[in-house]
């Protein structure tokens, strides 16, 4: 049985002007979060792990990045639920992503501070849990307030933030490696800053009239399951994207020491790489992003887009096998950002497309984007694992082309989307 396309619901329908102006905001906030979560994962979290215990870097950015995501799994479901019930004259979204960025903008600045790992562990746990929660709001935008016959133009979009986002924070972070007492005030500034203006130029409508069941705490809780059974559709969706998160992560989470430990490059030269490996991707990504998002609603298909997205991402990951070199890691990353920008361009499309209800989108794509923040806790654990018994970054990359091949797999078995 399919999931039933749900009705999109919201506090008033918006103009199709105010739909088009939302596109271009939804990537500048995108590529805002973007930002903070890859200039802290690729730069400024290893290397201030590293400094604080060298012989133990691996585990310990293990534990550190472990404890965010679970901390983002938790955070995603919950908030998307209280945001679905939040009744306020700025409307059900807006709120969430003002706390968020003001969250987010308080701890960036007090991870500067940060000194021992317990600190790291606890300030960074906070300080994605405001990125986390800006995620949350701002993904229920889209079937707040688009068709479904946008829906792959709005992937699109935020496709492409996400990689100018990751492309502009490892810059950023790059810049100010060296310096980060000023550098998280600066991403703390930018994404707050883009939060607030995001919500001055695409305001929500008054939820103060839009009907809510009276709450209870049984109600509540219940409403986090989804049952598989009711809702095939929605959980092929939550594994195909987990599988291939899982592959992406299984490498950009460790980018830097597979650039030292595993090319063979000095703490500089890293560091240095960092960025035009990054820009590398980012170019592959935008060649595709925007224009397949567009591509899948005019063919009315996202299955196959999937599909090709994760044969290009396994291709690629074989590069740094035969050639563990600078060379082979910018062919893989160009590579590997053709096949990732093809499968974000349609990714948000496809969630969208598998929610059992309409008036609980936040909740529901809170528990979708769990299929994110879950490989990010897991990746470490397992890159952790693979090292320690193998004794090589070759067995991740392996990794990677299975999980990618894996993710492709569980898409097909969706039958209420094409």
């Amino acid at each position: 049985m399919s999931a039933p396309s749900p009705t999109h619901v919201s506090a008033a329908v918006p103009t199709t002007r105010a739909q088009r102006r939302l596109m271009p905001w939804l990537l500048l906030i995108n590529a805002a979060m973007l930002t903070g979560f890859s200039g802290f994962i690729v730069i400024f979290l290893p290397d201030q792990i590293q400094q604080i215990d060298a012989a133990n870097k691996v585990g310990n950015l293990a534990i550190v990045s472990a404890a965010a995501s679970v901390g983002a799994i938790i955070v995603h479901p919950l908030v998307g639920a209280l945001s679905d019930r939040t009744r306020s004259r700025f409307g059900r979204r807006t709120p969430w992503l003002i706390v968020g960025g003001v969250t987010a903008a308080v701890f960036m600045i007090a991870m500067s501070l940060a000194t021992e790992l317990w600190s790291v562990l606890l300030v960074y746990v906070i300080l994605t849990v405001g990125l986390n929660t800006i995620g949350t709001a701002q993904s229920a935008v889209v079937p707040d307030r688009l068709p479904r016959e946008q829906f792959g133009a709005a992937s699109g979009a935020l496709a492409v933030g996400a990689f100018i986002g990751m492309g502009l924070g490892v810059g950023l972070a790059g810049v100010f490696a060296n310096s980060v007492g000023i550098g998280y005030p600066v991403f703390g500034a930018l994404v707050l800053g883009v939060c607030v203006l995001f919500t001055i130029f695409n305001r929500d409508e008054s939820s103060l009239d839009m009907a809510r069941e009276p709450f209870q705490w049984r109600r509540f809780f219940a409403s986090f399951w989804v049952s598989p059974r009711t809702f095939p559709d929605f959980w092929w969706a939550f594994g195909g994207r987990f599988l291939l998160i899982l592959a992406y992560q299984s490498v950009q989470s460790y980018l830097l020491y597979i650039l030292r430990d595993y090319v063979g490059l000095s703490d500089a030269e890293s560091t240095a790489l960092s960025m035009p490996l990054t820009a590398a991707m980012l170019v592959g990504a935008l060649l595709t992003a925007y224009v397949t998002g567009k591509m899948s609603d005019r063919l009315n298909r996202r299955k196959i887009f999937v599909l090709v997205s994760s044969a290009i991402m396994a291709a690629s990951l074989v590069i740094p096998l035969v050639a563990p070199s600078v060379a082979g890691m910018f062919a893989f990353a160009g590579f590997f950002g053709l096949g990732y920008g093809v499968y974000l361009s349609v990714d948000s499309a496809l969630m969208n497309e598998v929610l059992p209800a309409a008036d609980a989108a936040a909740k529901d794509l809170g528990i979708l984007t769990i299929a994110t923040t879950l490989p990010q806790a897991l990746t470490p654990l397992i890159v952790w694992a693979l090292i320690a018994l193998t004794g090589s970054y070759t067995s991740v990359f392996v990794a990677g082309i299975v999980f990618a091949l894996a993710g492709a797999l569980t898409v097909l078995p969706i039958r209420g989307v094409r």
